[in-house]
């Protein structure tokens, strides 16, 4: 497996790629009202990452079956989807209690920082050196995070505690997209996918015995759609890219926001104020600005490399 970030995409079909990505931010947004909405039905978070990663075996093990084989599982590294899941799980449970304690679009919104804080662990982690419009760049995606946490225009309903959890999964969530870009050089993403969802069950089995509780039949159908919603979500990101390139396909990831803003209208009647959509749209601008430095890095060096040859 080439890793995902800077292959160039095995077949081009740009728009299906798009279309399945634009599916995929659905399924998120489905996975994230459900997580909210199972809360305020007395779920307990542990609970909640608890169903949503047995839920979604059964999709890993389909994907597995109808791509590389239930037999590709043999030759993993263990270690690295070890720490995957320790770093993954960190970031969903981070994640999850942001969407519990802020309003649906803007937890979605903060979420929408990970390629800011990838740019910065990918200094400290892989010594990678990115230039000065890369740094720009993430200097105005901060700058779109401070506008919506806006002290000043008096959010009765977001919590301080609420935003610093979301920002905590937001870098969690970009540690994760660097060992994803480890992992993904040996591995097809269904493993990945399939292994996230077993070695996490082990620990949160373990803590189930504390906080697992008996649901009425209506709790229960949310917390099935909500695994299942994640796992399809998982499975059609990572498949997005096999057909189209990442700059491509990344910017579709924001109409989740769209999709978290009527949910959280329709479930809570809340509407997001002016400064969530002016941060959203700063906070996609430098993300996407931010792939398209790194893609013509990439082109470049690849060219460079070419020409040395």
């Amino acid at each position: 497996m080439v890793s995902v970030s800077s292959s160039p995409a095995q077949e081009n079909r740009p728009l299906y790629a798009m279309g399945l990505r634009l599916l995929s931010a659905l399924m998120i947004s489905i996975n994230f009202a459900c997580v909210k909405w199972a809360s305020d039905r007395g779920v307990h978070v542990v609970e909640t990452l608890f169903y949503r990663q047995l839920f979604s075996l059964p999709v890993a093990m389909v994907a597995l079956m109808l791509g590389p084989g239930l037999m590709s599982i043999r030759n993993a590294r263990i270690g690295l989807h070890a720490s995957r899941t320790a770093v993954g799980m960190t970031g969903m449970m981070l994640n999850f209690t942001a969407i519990i304690l802020l309003p649906l679009a803007e937890a979605t919104t903060i979420g929408f920082s990970v390629p800011i804080f990838a740019t910065i662990l990918s200094v400290l982690f892989l010594g990678e050196r990115p230039g000065i419009h890369r740094w720009l760049a993430v200097l105005v995606g901060f700058l779109g995070v401070v506008i919506i946490i806006n002290p000043s225009a008096a959010h009765e309903d977001i919590s301080g505690f609420g935003v610093s959890i979301a920002i905590a999964g937001a870098i969690a969530t970009s540690l994760v997209s660097l060992l994803l870009r480890q992992i993904g050089k040996t591995e097809a993403p269904t493993t990945t996918v399939f292994y996230f969802a077993a070695l996490s069950l082990f620990p949160l089995g373990i803590a189930m015995l504390f906080f697992g509780q008996w649901h009425d039949p209506v709790t229960w159908l949310i917390l099935l759609l909500m695994g299942t919603a994640g796992g399809v979500a998982q499975l059609l990101m990572t498949s997005s890219l096999r057909w189209g390139p990442v700059s491509l396909v990344l910017p579709m990831d924001y109409s989740s926001l769209l999709w978290s803003t009527l949910f959280g209208w329709m479930l809570w009647t809340a509407w997001p104020g002016s400064s969530t959509w002016v941060g959203a749209v700063v906070i996609a601008a430098s993300s996407i600005y931010i792939g398209w430095r790194e893609r013509k890095r990439n082109r470049e060096n690849l060219a460079h490399r070419h020409s040395h040859h």
